[in-house]
């Protein structure tokens, strides 16, 4: 199934109140949405028939386009409610979900007053965001040369599809020198996050984790906070620059796609999945199952 290209699936995606079969899901190609990045999305995971954070995830998407000056044509209701016919019209228990709004083509230009909203969601099978040996034992990143943008620069609260521009290059670069991913510096220079996910460390027995006062506050990144206070963890929300890479202990990763991936090398600096790393993994992998 990860072989077949995404726009020869099979299937129904569900568009602007239609559930569409998968190949005839089509946008046109003046469309402001494609030409100026004027599009936010949300990636959610259905567990057993569940999907994690639902509403969570339905309301960020409103808050993201509030943020882009754009107005989802769905409640949060009606979000939650589509995302689940979806499913159910896939055949899926256990799967992706990807919802996506955009600015259509009745204006073309820098201005968009004059576009409508349009909305999609689609859902597909999908298993571990990296393979499973990796998961579990660790992947490689590299310091990426592109940096997150000031949030005077950007709307970096936003899940904006412009946003991820420079994650793509980054992970692109990353993979050329035989890297997993890359690792994001902030633009004061330090420690942000993946290319898609947050980053965690755990530094002589203590969580620590950057602010996100330049990247987007994570729904998992929140989920694994509170799985470190529940359990008693030392946490920390603070500045991490480059240099303390060489004193941490544990590293891994954390998003609807990553879910908890552990981190074993960045550039030269290499880290064991110890037992921090672990008892989170188990912990989350259990409540999004129950």
């Amino acid at each position: 199934m990860s072989e077949i290209p995404f726009d020869q699936r099979d299937g129904f995606i569900w568009i602007d109140g239609e559930m569409k079969k998968w190949k005839e899901s089509k946008v046109h190609v003046l469309s402001h949405g494609l030409h100026y990045a004027s599009a936010v999305f949300e990636g959610e995971r259905m567990y057993n028939g569940k999907i994690f954070k639902s509403r969570e995830h339905s309301e960020r998407l409103h808050k993201s386009a509030e943020i882009l000056g754009m107005k989802v044509p769905y409640s949060v209701d009606e979000i939650e409610k589509i995302k689940y016919e979806v499913c159910k019209a896939n055949d899926l228990q256990d799967c992706y979900v990807r919802v996506l709004a955009w600015r259509g083509g009745e204006q073309m230009g820098v201005a968009a007053r004059k576009t409508k909203t349009h909305m999609a969601v689609a859902a597909w099978s999908w298993g571990r965001y990296f393979d499973e040996e990796k998961y579990k034992n660790g992947i490689t990143l590299r310091t990426s040369p592109w940096h997150r943008p000031a949030p005077d620069t950007a709307p970096t609260q936003s899940k904006a599809s412009g946003l991820y521009m420079i994650c793509t290059m980054s992970k692109h670069a990353a993979e050329d020198d035989g890297y997993d991913d890359a690792l994001m510096l902030d633009y004061q220079g330090n420690i942000a996050e993946g290319t898609g996910a947050n980053f965690f460390a755990v530094k002589n027995g203590t969580l620590i984790t950057p602010p996100p006062d330049c990247f987007l506050n994570g729904i998992t990144r929140q989920t694994v906070i509170q799985i470190a206070k529940d359990a008693g963890i030392p946490f920390e929300e603070r500045k991490i620059k480059p240099e303390e890479l060489a004193s941490i202990d544990e590293v891994f990763l954390t998003g609807t796609a990553a879910e908890i991936t552990a981190v074993g090398q960045i550039d030269g600096h290499k880290f064991t999945v110890g037992e921090i790393t672990n008892k989170i993994r188990t912990s989350y992998e259990k409540m999004v199952r129950s």
